[in-house]
This record gives structure tokens, sequence and C-alpha cells, in this order.
């Protein structure tokens, strides 16, 4: 009974947070391009959400924190296949709760969050759905997003090790067919993008947890006790690291694979602590005890970024400056009484969200912030300038 407690006590305050930081940002480029650009199920799902509970930014985001809402639950239900203690279960969701990609899957609107879930989901449903309603609903993830495709190579890895060749067949027409419907984008000169990859992937979980489920993954394989949840991470790590030789790669199509592999590396870890004596121990709970520290460090960095403005030169080297800006900027210009106004590509897009249009009357021209020169429209935070413009009434000219 504790432990349902403080599962929905972990599961009770992180939404909280999501739902207080969704005041906090303003919408993206990127998140714009997906709201206002090319029909997608999650374009659908959040445009949805606009209209039933209007145009704001709690609005925006609702879609992607009930994604991770589910996931949450559905992670713990995984985590009970590989972890068998209730205590070490709830360990492991705090730390997948704090983990900086599944926060920035909660909060950003893109594919990341969806796909989690979605993985999840098909974990959750492959033991206890038929085969055949199995296939309709990987069926379905084919037309609902790219980054399902990966999920079909891996399967299909599998599927061939198993010697079950109609299913083999089966996955890889769903590749194909998802490869047809969204595109495979393989063309441009071959350029090296390994590091990157490396260190977003570290960014997203943390040097030491990232370096950690490499070598969990490495050690299964070694032992020969792999399982379907095995070939479909290692089958999207190995890729995205290969593709990363000749072009840049989108690591928000490969990381959620090797999230959903966390209970394997967990599995890995408390086996190997609990086959130690006591006095051999010391080396597992430091390792623990750090990279659970710096788990919480990245999850309060992350909701109190704006903090981190002071002590930055240059506010645009800021990691969350391009989610800032935009709702201050359309406040202030709705305090001026300017509801339209004609400015770059990307900022255009970004205030159409806050309700501010396009027009021919008002021309918004973004300064440099080195500039002495006195302007219409300075956004602040804690006395520190991170956007100057002047904007002009062409009537008046």
């Amino acid at each position: 009974m504790t432990s349902k407690y403080i599962f929905f006590l972990i599961l009770g305050v992180d939404v909280l947070i999501l739902l207080l930081q969704t005041q906090q940002i303003s919408i993206s480029v990127n998140e714009a391009s997906i709201l206002y650009g090319n029909f997608s199920v999650l374009q659908f799902l959040v445009q949805l959400s606009l209209k039933i509970f209007g145009q704001n930014d709690l609005a925006l985001r609702l879609v992607m924190i009930i994604f991770h809402l589910l996931s949450v639950i559905l992670m713990y239900e995984l985590s009970k296949e590989y972890i068998k203690s209730q205590r070490n279960q709830l360990w492991f969701l705090l730390i997948f709760v704090f983990l900086p990609g599944v926060v920035s899957a909660a909060l950003i609107v893109n594919s990341a969050g969806m796909v989690i879930f979605g993985l999840l989901l098909y974990l959750f449903l492959r033991k206890r759905l038929s085969q055949a309603c199995l296939n309709g609903v990987l069926l379905s993830y084919a037309f609902v997003d790219i980054g399902f495709a990966y999920l079909f190579l891996g399967l299909s890895v599998y599927y061939i090790s198993s010697k079950k060749y109609k299913q083999f067949s089966y996955m890889i027409g769903l590749y194909l067919l998802t490869s047809f419907f969204y595109g495979f984008d393989a063309g441009g000169y071959p350029t090296g993008h390994f590091l990157d990859v490396i260190g977003v992937y570290s960014a997203i979980f943390t040097p030491i947890i990232f370096i950690y489920l490499f070598y969990a993954l490495y050690r299964v394989y070694i032992t020969s006790k792999i399982d379907e949840l095995w070939y479909i991470s290692t089958t999207a790590l190995a890729l995205s690291l290969v593709l990363s030789f000749r072009q840049r790669v989108p690591v928000e199509h490969f990381a959620p694979y090797l999230i959903i592999a966390l209970p394997i590396a967990a599995q890995l870890f408390i086996h190997s602590y609990r086959v130690r004596l006591k006095i051999y121990r010391t080396g597992y709970r430091i390792v623990f005890i750090v990279s659970l520290s710096f788990l919480i460090l990245n999850t309060l960095v992350v909701f109190f970024n704006k903090e981190l403005y002071s002590y930055i030169d240059n506010p645009k080297q800021h990691f969350a400056y391009k989610m800032d800006v935009a709702k201050a900027l359309a406040t202030q210009l709705k305090a001026k009484g300017i509801n339209c106004v004609s400015t770059d590509t990307d900022m255009q897009l970004r205030l159409k969200f806050y309700k501010i249009d396009k027009c021919r009357e008002n021309i918004l021209h973004k300064v440099d912030l080195d500039t002495k020169e006195k302007t219409n429209v300075t956004v602040r935070y804690k006395n520190k300038t991170l956007y100057k413009a002047n904007v002009t009434n062409i009537n008046n000219i």
C-alpha cells in the first residue's frame, strides 16, 4: 500500500511541476512549424487541445504532458518485468522522470514524447494481445510518425533471429510502408556527426547513465540473455551511430529507443549490486548517488533556467533561449495596441500563436543587443536584456 502512495506522489508532483513550467516558456520555431506546418497526427492532437482549452501555453503542451503521464505509468509496469523489488521499482521510476530527455519530451511539442508512449504501449500490449491484434496496432503506428520506422527494423531483426520469417516479412513491409509514406533522407554529401550524436545522447541521459546504458546493452549481448526489448533498443542505437558517420542524425527519433531500454540497465545494476558482498558495494552506491544527484541538478537547471541569464554574457548562448522571448514580446506589443506586425519568418510564426498577425502597417525590426540606440521594444529578465527591436508604423512615414 505504501508503494502505491509513493507512486502516486511521484506522479502527482511530476505533473504539477510540468503544468507550472508550461507558463515559463514560449512556443519555439520548431513547435510553431509543427502546429502550422504540414499535417501530422501530433499536429491534429495539439490543435484539438487548443480548440477545446483555448489558445494558450498550457493547452499547447497538454498533449505532451498526457503522453508523459501515460508513459510513466507504462514504464512502471514494464519495470516489473525486470525489477522484482517494489522499492527498487520506485527508485527506478524516480530516475526515469528526472531524465533530461524525458523532462524535455514532456514539455516540448515534438514527436519524441509521442514515440516514447507508443513504444511503451507496444511493450505493454505485446504479452496481453494476440499476434494478429499486435500486427494491427503496429500497422496503425506506420501512419502516426516516422519515428516508429525503427521499431519495425528492431522487430524485424528480432523475428529473423527467432526464425519467425512470416513476422519478419511483415515488419519489413511496415518499415518500407513508413519510409514511403514519410520519406527517408539519406542525400547530400557525407559528413561526420558521430561525436555530436554521442554528445546529444549524453545530454539526454547524463554521461554516467548513457555510458552505463551502453555497457548494459553490450553486457546483456555477451551473456546471451537478449530479449525483444534488447533488439528494439540496440538496433536503433546501432543504426543512429552508423548513420552519424555520414549525415546529421535526428536524435529525437532514436533517443526514445534508448529510454525504453532503461529497465535492462536497472536490472543489470541491481543484479551486480546484490551478488557482491556488502564491503564491495560502496562503489555502486556512489555511482547511484552521483547519478541521481546529477539528474536532480539537471532537472532543477531546466526548471529554473531563466536564472542562468544573469551569469551569461550573450543570452543567445542560453540553452533555452529559443523557447523564450516570443510570449513576452507579444505581451509588450499588445500593451502598445499593436496586434499585427511584419518581421522575420521565425518570429512571425511564433507570434502567430500569441495572436499577433502579419500585416504591412507595422514593421518589427530586430536590432543587435549591443546597440546603444533607443528601441521601442525590449524584453528583459532580471535586468538582463534578451531581445531588442524597433516597431515602425509605415503610415507615419
